[in-house]
């Protein structure tokens, strides 16, 4: 964590936070503190195995202290972002183009995981495991997800930390308050970018237990679920990790293309991101760390608190891989054929759950066994897909939040040029 302008404090016990400190006394970075709690918590799961059980409320702790700070973060970061703007016309271009990015790349990571079934067809001669067959809900409609972006009570949707309709409800207020007189406007655009700042040094504090909450989070997941790499399911487990890194190239061959920041360059400013969405496999309680990475990318604030946001709920290309990958592996463990018609069916499917599972941990996993159920196949493949499938929302998660702040690095570039020909006016 940095704070600046901090001096050491005369007489004090020790130097202030973020003072200067004496030669030889350097500390790690947050970066390189968390890669260690990674490196050492994977290392401990693997000796302990079910023993690092034990760890789980440390790290649960942990993703609770992110998912408190994200919400009200999210809600007063755009507020001050909507309230800087002088054109509205701007907000307008910026969904467009937003809404572009998630279309198309939905439609990739949907054509790679099904791909990848098909070229190593992992449910081959798989056997399902009997038993009875978990109950689902129905698939949500193109309107029930419209009408669930509308909060019916704006404490609720803080409540359940509907990032959605927060977001809703901060576009409303945001556009309300450039209506207003001069003065008031003043006063809450104030307001606005004051409290956004003070829940940036709250995730700020949290961030500095970040090294043990990752390690513990770690810990839990090689020692429960690393063993299941070597079973039945690891055709399906190669399978989608391969799409999510190809999806992950497409993003950095975008980035070399269209802006001028290097794949390396990106990773390595964005690095306690990623080993945040792999420990946590949450995009909520990631969000925090986007939003400080796109203040590090020097992304303005005015387009990554409307952009980020909406992502975690509205694009999901890691989840839309496994949907995909989950309804293809299904029918060929089942021995039924899907026609171009069905695998047509499952781009329109998977583009709208995807958008509807949760930016919580085993969000995707409710809504993979509604495409099952939708396309009339065993639901008793439920039992092995959830026995793996914390292995599979690392990756799901990691290329959620990376799809998102890749979208937004691109959108702000292309805004730049448009932003340098309205300065250059007279």
């Amino acid at each position: 964590m940095t704070a600046g302008g901090a001096e050491a404090g005369a007489g004090a016990a020790g130097p202030a936070p973020g003072a200067p400190r004496a030669p030889g006394s350097r500390r790690m970075g947050l970066g390189t503190r968390i890669l260690l709690g990674m490196v050492v918590g994977a290392l401990a799961g693997a000796l302990a195995g079910e023993r690092a059980a034990v760890l789980e409320p440390v790290g649960d702790l942990f993703i609770r202290f992110l998912v408190l700070a994200a919400v009200p973060l999210v809600f007063f970061n755009l507020l001050a972002g909507v309230t800087a703007l002088t054109d509205l016309g701007a907000l307008g271009r910026l969904t467009g183009k937003i809404a572009g990015w998630f279309a198309a790349t939905k439609l990739v990571a949907l054509s790679l995981g099904i791909g990848a079934m098909l070229a190593l067809r992992p449910g081959v001669g798989m056997t399902l495991q009997g038993g009875s067959a978990p109950e689902v809900a129905e698939a949500p409609s193109f309107l029930d997800v419209l009408l669930g972006l509308v909060p019916g009570n704006a404490f609720k949707a803080f409540a359940d930390g509907n990032v959605a309709q927060v977001v809703v409800l901060a576009l409303i207020l945001g556009v309300a308050t450039l209506h207003l007189p001069a003065a008031p406007r003043d006063r809450l655009r104030g307001a606005y970018a004051d409290l956004a700042e003070l829940l940036r040094k709250v995730v700020d504090l949290i961030l500095e237990v970040a090294p043990y909450g990752i390690a513990a989070l770690m810990a839990v997941t090689v020692g429960r679920y690393g063993a299941e790499l070597l079973g039945p399911m690891a055709r399906f487990v190669a399978g989608v990790t391969a799409a999510h890194l190809l999806l992950v190239a497409l993003y950095l061959a975008l980035l070399w293309l269209f802006t001028p920041r290097g794949p390396a360059a990106f990773l390595r400013e964005t690095g306690t991101v990623w080993a945040t969405t792999i420990a946590t496999t949450s995009s909520l309680a990631s969000l925090p760390l986007a939003m400080e990475a796109a203040d590090k990318l020097e992304v303005p604030r005015s387009v990554h608190s409307f952009t980020l946001p909406l992502g975690i709920q509205m694009n999901k290309d890691g989840t839309a891989v496994m949907l995909a990958a989950v309804v293809v592996l299904t029918a060929q463990a089942a021995g039924v054929p899907l026609s171009a018609g069905e695998l047509a069916t499952i781009f329109l499917m998977g583009g709208l759950l995807s958008a509807g599972s949760g930016g919580i941990p085993g969000g995707g996993f409710v809504v993979a066994l509604i495409m099952v159920e939708a396309f009339k196949l065993p639901l008793e493949l439920a039992v092995v897909v959830g026995g793996i499938y914390r292995l599979i929302d690392m990756g799901n998660t990691t290329v959620n939040v990376m799809g998102n702040l890749v979208g937004t690095v691109l959108i702000a570039a292309s805004e730049e040029p448009r932003a340098a020909r309205r300065a250059a006016k007279p």
